[in-house]
């Protein structure tokens, strides 16, 4: 005669265990939650950046080595490499003067800019008045190129306020904006003074991050103000220095409003010429898109290369310090 057996009783307050695949399923269900939303919500970026930046720019790519008078699709011609080599070919003007006019106008404007900006943040710094300064400075950045320009073309004129004011020094008038000799350092002078705003802003924040305890232990040991400005403000303002380089060489590179209220079409003799109005001038003025298409994909090596060789420097001196 078989027995049944007795049901197992569980000890009071026990749980009962719960399978491990049940809480991964829970944990993976979680996380797919989590990850739509977030791609929901990040869909309007995603489609901004695809429409307006990642579509166009394959565009560009595919125009560079294209033939395109513009619009209409179907006249989309291949020619591979031949709008780069016909811009690149030693009689072509794009490698001179145009892009020894973009390389001179971006250093020279960034030079300048940026000296000018590290010497006026580092005198804020130590005046009353800061806030005031600072916005003073950066009023040109909030100003439209197209205001900047026409002004100092005014200021530039035969007649202009400069100039007059050199008559009644005693000098001779100088042809700004005519002469080629003297129309581009013009042109970097105001591409220079309406750039200074936004760096002395960085420098500014880049200085108040620096600990003030590093500069009196250098007055204890009897550093001045030139040697703690080398040893201290100098290296320290690296990474900061660094940023303001890059996207103000950026910057300067793909320039063209200026110069266009400027001089016009980059005259005169194309003196002032840069690539970023060349460009335009390809793509809207002659209609030759693909070759317009092909000086932005040289101008994007060209940024890419000095933008690399930038942080390879620094990266260098950085440990040279060390």
């Amino acid at each position: 005669m078989t027995t049944m057996s007795e049901p197992r009783i569980e000890p009071e307050g026990a749980r009962t265990p719960v399978l491990p695949t049940r809480v991964a399923k829970t944990k993976n269900r979680g996380r797919r939650k989590e990850a739509w939303t977030a791609y929901v919500l990040l869909a309007p970026s995603l489609l901004f950046f695809l429409v307006f930046l990642l579509l166009p720019s394959i565009f560009a790519v595919v125009l560079s080595l294209s033939s395109w008078g513009g619009f209409d699709l179907s006249t989309i011609e291949f020619v591979g490499l031949e709008n780069v080599a016909r811009i690149l070919s030693p009689d072509s003007t794009f490698v001179m003067p145009i892009l020894t006019n973009t390389l001179v106008f971006a250093f020279g404007s960034v030079t300048i800019a940026v000296i000018a900006s590290v010497a006026i943040a580092q005198f804020i710094e130590r005046i009353s008045l800061q806030g005031f300064w600072r916005t003073l400075y950066f009023l040109p950045l909030v100003t439209t190129v197209v205001a900047v320009g026409n002004v100092w073309k005014y200021l530039y004129q035969p007649s202009g306020f400069i100039n007059g004011v050199l008559n009644f020094l005693g000098f001779k008038s100088i042809p700004f904006l005519t002469d080629p000799g003297t129309a581009l350092p013009s042109v970097i002078v105001v591409a220079a003074w309406g750039s200074i705003g936004s760096a002395i802003l960085i420098l500014t924040a880049g200085l108040k991050s620096i600990p003030d305890t590093y500069y009196e232990a250098a007055e204890i040991d009897g550093a001045n103000s030139w040697q703690q400005f080398w040893k201290i403000t100098l290296p320290l303002l690296r990474p900061t220095l660094l940023f303001v380089l890059i996207t103000q060489i950026i910057g300067g590179l793909q320039s063209f409003a200026l110069i266009n209220v400027m001089t016009g079409n980059g005259g005169p003799a194309n003196s002032t010429n840069v690539a970023a109005l060349e460009m335009y001038q390809q793509a809207f003025a002659f209609g030759q898109w693909g070759t317009a298409s092909a000086m932005a994909m040289v101008l994007f090596v060209i940024i890419f290369v000095i933008t690399l060789i930038e942080l390879w420097f620094f990266r260098t001196k950085g440990e040279d310090t060390e």
